[in-house]
């Protein structure tokens, strides 16, 4: 059965669980005494009067009302300034705040309040590596296109610099990185941009670079530049593949070359050491022979003058001694007023022969000759010993 059908409901109840007025079945909920509900329990909130009755009960309830509504939206945005206002500043960062747009003060690590909308903050992260990449063509010294990838890594170094000086620093960046790589590259020929140079580029970039941005102020400090492989455009690069597959076959036939000269250069230098080294030893060698018999001669003057007879004899028997001992012949002399006999030994010269040795045909004909000489010597030196 309906709430509203006859004799369904003998309490007069509506479906919001309040009583009917006069008996009407059809009135809506009251929602004004709702709302002076509303007021009250807000009134007792914020200090403001209940309602005595009447008709300056009601106006005075709906004065207190309002304040208690003015009061909420002020603790809602006092409470919205706050959580705006203060905040926590890590480690790794720095904060800038500026006070009706100029520079107030540099905030580190830490809780923190600024007071907006008077003061404005900009914080950023000064310790970690950023990365910036770019690639371009490029016109080198001897007028050749080459595509130069590059990165740069850099941190900020100085925040108020960074915030205030350049209006967007890390476009500033941009802008100076690739006019420092085009002077670079333009001023580098191509096999250097290709092959071994990127380094000494690179190194070049960075400080160009990082006096461009010291000129702006940026307050950005360039940590590394790194030129990665360059490559020739591609409707040439068959050509290129080509030139550089050429420089490394020069390059393997210098290697070859100079492992060749490493290997010969050591061994002549080790035989002109060891020729020097002979004829360092000869050399002493000869001044040495030459001052012992300079030294002999000398003692030899000394005994001939003391006995030159004896001097004379034992010269003579020495020299004839060390000639005949290399001879294969034999001179034999006889008496006085006899002649001189030559053995010669033919069985020796055979043997000598058939052991391959070649007889010393000159060297026996030369000892046969100082053997008559001496012999002749000998005999005039005892018919002038006799004669006195």
């Amino acid at each position: 059965m309906a709430w509203n059908e006859p004799g369904g409901n003998s309490n007069n109840q509506d479906p919001w669980g309040g009583k009917r007025k006069n008996g009407d079945r059809k009135g809506p909920p009251d929602l004004d005494e709702a709302f002076r509900k509303l007021q009250e329990s807000l009134n007792g909130l914020f200090g403001g009067k209940k309602r005595t009755g009447g008709d300056g009960g009601g106006g005075g309830s709906r004065k207190g009302g309002g304040l208690g509504l003015l009061g909420i939206g002020l603790v809602v945005l006092v409470a919205i300034w706050l959580y705006s206002a203060i905040y926590v500043v890590d480690e790794q960062e720095q904060a800038v705040v500026l006070r009706f747009g100029q520079y107030h003060e540099t905030v580190g690590s830490g809780l923190n309040i600024y007071f907006p909308p008077f003061d404005r903050k900009y914080m950023e992260n000064v310790t970690r590596e950023r990365a910036y990449t770019k690639q371009g063509q490029m016109l080198t010294e001897d007028e050749n296109i080459v595509e130069v990838p590059l990165t740069v890594q850099y941190k900020i170094s100085n925040l108020r610099d960074f915030v205030l000086n350049v209006d967007q620093p890390e476009v500033s960046l941009q802008h100076a990185t690739e006019s420092a790589l085009r002077h670079v590259v333009g001023s580098t020929a191509m096999d250097q941009v290709l092959t071994e140079g990127r380094e000494l580029m690179a190194s070049e970039i960075k400080e160009r670079l990082q006096r461009f941005l010291d000129t702006y102020r940026t307050g950005i400090t360039v940590t590394q530049v790194n030129v990665q492989s360059a490559a020739a455009p591609r409707e040439v690069q068959e050509a290129f593949d080509d030139v550089i597959r050429a420089r490394e076959d020069e390059q393997r036939a210098r290697n070859q070359a100079e492992t060749y000269a490493n290997g010969v250069i050591p061994e002549a230098r080790g035989q002109a050491q060891r020729i020097l080294e002979d004829a360092n030893g000869y050399r002493d060698e000869v001044v040495s022979r030459a001052k012992g018999e300079a030294d002999r001669f000398t003692k030899l003057v000394a005994e001939y003058r003391k006995a030159p007879e004896v001097t004379r004899e034992r010269l003579y028997l020495d020299t004839m001694q060390e000639l005949f001992s290399n001879t294969s012949k034999v001179l034999v002399t006889g008496d006085k007023g006899q002649n001189n006999l030559l053995y010669l030994p033919l069985d020796k010269m055979i043997e000598s022969g058939r052991n391959g040795t070649a007889p010393t045909t000159g060297a026996a004909a030369a000892a046969t000759d100082v053997g008559t000489r001496a012999a002749e010597l000998q005999q005039r030196d005892v018919r002038t010993r006799e004669s006195r």
